[in-house]
C-alpha cells in the first residue's frame, strides 16, 4: 500500500525546504557567502572546526613527501678498514677502493647504495631540484584544475592518489635514473596537495576567522616533519622509510576524504547553486543555527540585486552566465589582478629562495640528524603562533613587510661576522633568526594570496605564487654551494628586496574574499 507521504511530498520532511524559492515566492534577501556565514550559518562553528582539522591533515602528507629526501639522500657514517686511511678524518674521496666502507651498510641511503659521493655527489641536488621542479609543474597544473573541473575536492583526492602510487613505487627503484623520475612525479603530485587543502580549509569559514585558521594550516606541516624523523628514526633503510611515508597518504584516501565536503564558494562560481544552498543549510545546522527560507546566495557583484526575485529569472541568471575558465590568463587580463599576481610571484619566490637556504643548513649542523630536524620543525612554530596573533592586530601587509626585513636583517648580520670561534655561534644565531621570521613570512603569505583573488581565479593565482616558491626552492641549494658568507648575504638581499615588493600589495584586512573579478573591482573602487 503506498504511503501519505509518498503520494503528498508536503508530507515528505526532505523537501519541505525547497534550495531554490518556488515561482510563487520571492527571494527575500540575496547575499554573498560571506554575509550567509556571519549572519545566519557562524563563521566557525563545529562544522568548519571538523572541516578544517581533517582537510588540513594534507598538509602532514606534503611534508612527508617533501622531507623524506633529508633522510633518504643522507651521506651516512663510514669508517676506515686500513692503516693507509686513519689520516684522513674528514673525508673519503682521495681514498683507495676497498679502504674504507659504510658504517651501517649500503641499505640505509640511496648515496650509499648508489655511490653517490665526490664526482657523483651533484646527482644527490639534482634529485632534490627536479622534485621541487616537477611541484612547481604541478601547482600550476593542480591550481587550474580545483578551480575549474576537478574542483578543490577532486584535485586533493587525485594528488593523494597519486602520492601513494608513486611514493610507494620509488621504494622499489633499480636505479638512480628510476628513482629520479619517481621523484620528478611525486613532486608534480606533491605540488598540488598544499594549495588545493589550504584553499579548502579555509574558504568555508567566515571572514573575521579565516586569517587565524588559514595561518593555522602551518602547524599541521610543521607536525608532520617532526613526525617524520621518528619515522625515520624507526626505519632506517631508504626503501622502508619511502613506504613508510607513504602509507599515510592511503589512509587519508580512505579515513579522511570521503567525509569531507566540496567548497560551497566553488558550486557557487560554477553555477551549481543546489549544491551550494545544500551545504549552507548543513554548516547552519550543525553550527546549531537556521538558514531561514528565501535566503539565497548570491556572487558578491549580485548581492541585495533585486531585478530578479523569482525562481524562474534566478535559474535563467545562472544558466546566461558566462564560464569562467580558471586560468592564469583571466588573472593577466585584469589590470588589478596583474599587478598582484606579478607581486605575489616575486615575493614567493624570494622567501623561498632564503627559507628552504636556510633549512639545509641542518645537514651540516655536525649533529644527530634526527633531532635536528625534530627541534628544526619545533622552532618554526613560534613563529607561525606570533604572526597568527599580530594577523588581524596589525594587518597583513605591515606583518608581511615585518617578517621579511627582520629575516633580512639577520640574515645580513650573520653575512657580516666570521665563522670561527665564538661567532660561529653569533652565525649560528643569526641564521636561526632568519628562518624564524621567513617562517612567519611563508605561514603570512598563503592566507594573503587567497585574499587577494576573487574565488574564481584563486586557485589559478595561488598556485602560480607556489609554483615561483617551487623555483626559489631549486635555486637554494646553488645558493648554499656558494660557502662563506654569501650565502646569508644572499640570503638578506632576498628578505629585503621582498619586503620593498611587498609595500606594493593592497591590505586585505577585513575584507570580503570576493568571489568574482566584478565583484572585487567594484568592491575595491577600481
Amino acid at each position: 500500500m503506498t504511503s501519505t507521504s509518498a503520494l503528498d511530498p508536503g508530507n515528505d520532511p526532505s523537501l519541505r525546504r525547497p534550495l531554490l524559492p518556488p515561482p510563487n515566492k520571492a527571494v527575500t534577501e540575496k547575499l554573498c557567502i560571506d554575509d550567509m556565514l556571519q549572519k545566519y550559518c557562524g563563521e566557525f562553528g563545529p562544522w568548519q572546526l571538523r572541516h578544517f582539522v581533517l582537510t588540513s591533515l594534507a598538509w602532514a602528507l606534503e611534508a612527508f613527501h617533501t622531507m623524506v629526501m633529508i633522510f633518504a639522500d643522507r651521506v651516512p657514517k663510514w669508517k676506515c678498514l686500513g692503516p693507509e686511511c686513519d689520516a684522513a678524518t674528514t673525508s673519503f674521496c682521495g681514498l683507495q677502493p676497498g679502504s674504507w666502507t659504510w658504517s651501517g651498510g649500503e641499505e640505509g641511503s640511496t648515496v650509499a647504495e648508489w655511490w653517490l659521493i665526490c664526482e657523483e655527489k651533484y646527482k644527490v641536488g639534482l634529485v632534490q631540484a627536479l622534485f621541487f621542479g616537477g611541484c612547481m609543474i604541478g601547482a600550476g597544473v593542480f591550481g587550474h584544475l580545483s578551480d575549474s573541473k576537478l574542483g578543490r575536492k577532486g584535485s586533493l583526492t587525485i594528488v593523494c592518489i597519486l602520492n601513494a602510487i608513486f611514493g610507494c613505487l620509488t621504494a622499489w627503484s633499480p636505479n638512480y635514473l628510476i628513482y629520479l623520475l619517481l621523484r620528478v612525479l611525486t613532486g608534480f603530485s606533491t605540488g598540488g596537495v598544499g594549495l588545493c587543502a589550504f584553499v579548502l580549509a579555509t574558504e568555508p569559514v567566515g571572514p573575521t576567522k579565516r586569517g587565524t585558521a588559514g595561518m593555522s594550516t602551518f602547524y599541521f606541516f610543521s607536525t608532520g616533519i617532526a613526525l617524520l624523523s621518528g619515522i625515520a628514526y624507526i626505519f632506517r633503510s631508504w626503501r622502508a622509510l619511502y613506504i613508510a611515508s607513504s602509507i599515510p597518504s592511503v589512509l587519508f584516501l580512505i579515513l579522511v576524504l570521503p567525509f569531507l565536503n566540496e567548497s560551497p564558494r566553488w558550486y557557487l562560481v560554477r553555477g551549481k547553486m543546489n549544491e551550494a544552498m545544500n551545504l549552507m543549510h548543513i554548516i547552519a545546522k550543525s553550527n546549531g543555527h537556521h538558514l531561514p527560507d528565501g535566503v539565497v546566495l548570491a556572487l558578491d557583484e549580485e548581492e541585495n540585486d533585486e531585478s530578479s526575485n523569482d525562481k524562474q529569472n534566478y535559474k535563467e541568471e545562472w544558466a546566461t552566465k558566462e564560464a569562467i575558465t580558471g586560468s592564469v590568463l583571466d588573472v593577466i587580463k585584469s589590470p588589478m589582478t596583474r599587478v598582484r599576481l606579478f607581486l605575489a610571484v616575486a615575493i614567493n619566490f624570494l622567501c623561498s629562495v632564503v627559507y628552504y637556504g636556510l633549512s639545509l643548513n641542518v645537514v651540516n649542523l655536525k649533529t644527530n640528524l634526527y633531532l635536528a630536524v625534530l627541534l628544526n620543525a619545533v622552532a618554526e612554530m613560534p613563529a607561525f603562533t606570533l604572526t597568527a596573533l599580530l594577523l588581524d592586530k596589525f594587518g597583513r601587509k605591515p606583518l608581511a613587510i615585518g617578517t621579511l626585513w627582520f629575516s633580512g636583517l639577520f640574515c645580513l648580520l650573520g653575512s657580516l661576522v666570521k665563522n670561527d670561534g665564538i661567532w660561529k655561534v653569533m652565525r649560528m644565531v643569526c641564521g636561526i633568526l632568519g628562518i624564524f621570521g621567513m617562517a612567519g613570512t611563508y605561514n603570512l603569505l598563503f592566507i594573503y594570496t587567497i585574499e587577494l583573488f576573487p574565488t574564481v581565479v584563486r586557485n589559478a593565482a595561488l598556485g602560480c605564487a607556489t609554483q615561483a616558491a617551487q623555483m626559489g626552492a631549486i635555486l637554494a641549494p646553488f645558493v648554499v654551494v656558494l660557502g662563506g658568507a654569501l650565502p646569508f648575504a644572499a640570503f638578506a638581499l632576498c628578505g629585503i628586496v621582498g619586503g620593498i615588493l611587498a609595500f606594493y600589495l593592497p591590505e586585505t584586512l577585513n575584507k570580503p574574499l570576493y568571489d568574482t573579478m566584478a565583484g572585487m573591482e567594484d568592491g575595491e573602487g577600481a
